[in-house]
């Protein structure tokens, strides 16, 4: 940072979310484990279900449908029918004709470690210890599918050929009372984001009235996160309250959220999010979707979902109902195009209004120089130029206590442990020179907001997730493997300790000087793209901080 003193308060932040993490850890919520998945029971459709245990949303006097069981395998809590294979350019997914559920997402664009291509990061699945799907239906289920409906598929197998743009799969529901029922998934080249129609072809004599639906399912799973970076895991829904809000697996849990009894609103959506990628479904624009969550006991299950106005469809008439899902990468260009405040899923916590533009200057620098490593060196650059005069009126604060260094020294040699008359006689000092002990606080503080802006831009932006820079660095979303930059962050800590006036009291002295070890050894731990920015800024602070201080000592 700044100077030593903006490192420690940055620092204490960062131990201060670690030790949140460790409380969490002991005493939180804890995901379960694959071995209390529970023993395979045979469904009974003949009854209906508590509402505890329902997954269909219970709406009006709508009839809902039972809990599912599990299958015979002991790590899947859903019932299966047949798997429709679909792949595009930037999805591989697998639609369940149980439900028409989107059940499997793979990424081929992420692959879960950089030097294993092969291996695609799987947003999505239907087992343990991972559970996320997305489900989509009708409702009353007595007279349309819900997600526990079985569908019919025309094919097992869908590919984006090379030439065309768009893809189609389409699953077919009938009732015996003529009642049938098209759903469409229709993908496009280059997005993440599925159109999902169902198109109600009331062939009876009498008028169809039914309900459009969406939820996620997920487990709350250990998706093996870093122990000392804190990254959102959980629900969120955007509204007229508030656009941007979370809704916890605590929340989900003890019902706070459904207990607020909120009115239905348009224009919002739903979305489960992880570590750089986000699950959502979006309603169609100007539709008024109420939004609840429920907690099923097997997994246990947390669903987040809404539900659409009721809609008439005539005898002999067609209705079609919309939604959106987006699975992919957290891309703040395409998640605002999809849907307002949608952009705010990329968790840069409650400095978003910082961070934001902070990221869009990173993304201008990187597409000039093509590489994020020197993208962020760069942005460093900008952001202390910014702060140039403000990091200057700190270091003069800071270069003329170093000049009264010795003098202080004798003060506390001349009082000992009288405490009173030692800061009478250094206020006395200060009034006499004409300096202000406080004058360097005001600058750090004014920028501490810029750095954890730009921390949470750094841990949270899903473009540096296994972006290179150079050498051995071809991941900066990942620790130094060598541990290279948090050796020459600590380096350049050590010289801004002894650029800075020492304490008076000697071990105070001791313990700044052992600092450098400390905040090594946590750092070393850190994503290297956050230690590269650390390592720059504290390069170009000591830069300044070391030509100020010459010239106040009227060396230079």
């Amino acid at each position: 940072m700044d100077n030593f003193r903006l490192i420690l308060i940055v620092a204490l932040f960062f131990i201060l979310f670690t030790l949140y993490q460790a409380w969490q850890e002991d005493y939180g919520t804890k995901p379960p484990s694959e071995a209390s998945t529970p023993t395979t029971e045979t469904p009974d459709t003949s009854s209906t279900p508590s509402s505890s245990e329902s997954e269909v949303p219970i709406v009006k006097d709508s009839q809902v449908g039972q809990d599912e069981s599990p299958t015979a395998q002991a790590n899947r809590l859903l019932l299966s029918e047949s798997r429709v294979l679909v792949e595009t350019d930037v999805l591989k997914l697998e639609i369940d004709t149980k439900g028409g559920d989107v059940r499997l997402v793979d990424l081929p664009k992420y692959p879960v470690k950089v030097d294993t291509p092969d291996d695609l990061f799987r947003l999505m699945n239907d087992k343990l210890p991972n559970l996320f799907v997305a489900q989509t239906g009708l409702l009353p289920e007595k007279d349309a599918p819900t997600h526990q409906a079985v569908y019919q598929s025309e094919q097992q197998n869908y590919r984006l050929s090379d030439g065309a743009d768009t893809l189609e799969v389409k699953l077919d529901w009938q009732n015996d009372k003529g009642v049938k029922v098209s759903k469409i998934y229709t993908f496009q080249r280059g997005s993440y984001v599925i159109d999902i129609k169902h198109v109600v072809q009331n062939n009876t004599d009498e008028s169809w009235h039914g309900q459009l639906y969406g939820q996620f399912q997920r487990n709350q799973a250990d998706l093996g996160g870093s122990r000392f970076l804190y990254t959102y895991l959980g629900g969120a829904i955007s509204g007229p309250e508030q656009r941007y809000e979370k809704i916890s697996f605590d929340d989900m849990q003890d019902q706070s959220f459904n207990n607020e009894n909120r009115l239905p609103w348009a224009n919002g959506w739903a979305a489960m999010l992880q570590h750089y990628f986000v699950g959502a479904l979006v309603p169609e624009r100007e539709q008024i979707y109420s939004y609840y969550t429920k907690v099923l006991t097997s997994g246990p299950r947390y669903i987040l979902g809404m539900y659409g106005p009721t809609q008439t469809v005539a005898a002999g008439g067609q209705h079609v109902f919309d939604i959106k899902l987006y699975a992919g990468p957290k891309l703040q260009n395409q998640l605002a195009e999809l849907a307002p405040s949608l952009e705010l899923t990329v968790d840069y916590g409650w400095l978003w209004f910082i961070a934001q533009p902070l990221f869009w200057m990173l993304e201008v620098i990187h597409d000039w120089v093509g590489n994020w490593g020197w993208a962020i060196i760069f942005l460093t650059m900008l952001i202390k130029l910014a702060f140039f005069h403000l990091s200057a009126t700190s270091y003069k604060s800071m270069a003329n206590m170093r000049r009264l260094q010795p003098r202080m020294v004798t003060l506390k040699e001349r009082y000992g442990d009288d405490k009173s008359r030692l800061n009478q006689a250094m206020m006395e000092l200060y009034k006499k020179e004409k300096i202000n002990p406080l004058g360097g606080c005001l600058p750090i503080v004014v920028q501490i907001p810029v750095f954890i802006a730009l921390y949470w831009v750094l841990l949270e932006s899903v473009e540096l997730r296994q972006a290179s820079f150079i050498l051995w660095l071809n991941d900066l979303s990942t620790p130094d493997p060598y541990f290279v930059l948090p050796l020459i962050m600590g380096a350049t800590m050590l010289v801004q300790h002894y650029l800075n006036p020492a304490p008076i009291d000697p071990m105070q002295q001791k313990m700044m000087l052992a600092l450098p070890i400390v905040f090594t050894v946590f750092f070393a731990f850190f994503p290297s793209g956050l230690v590269l920015y650390w390592v720059v800024n504290n390069m170009l602070s000591i830069a300044q901080q070391w030509v100020i201080t010459k010239k106040i000592a009227g060396k230079v």
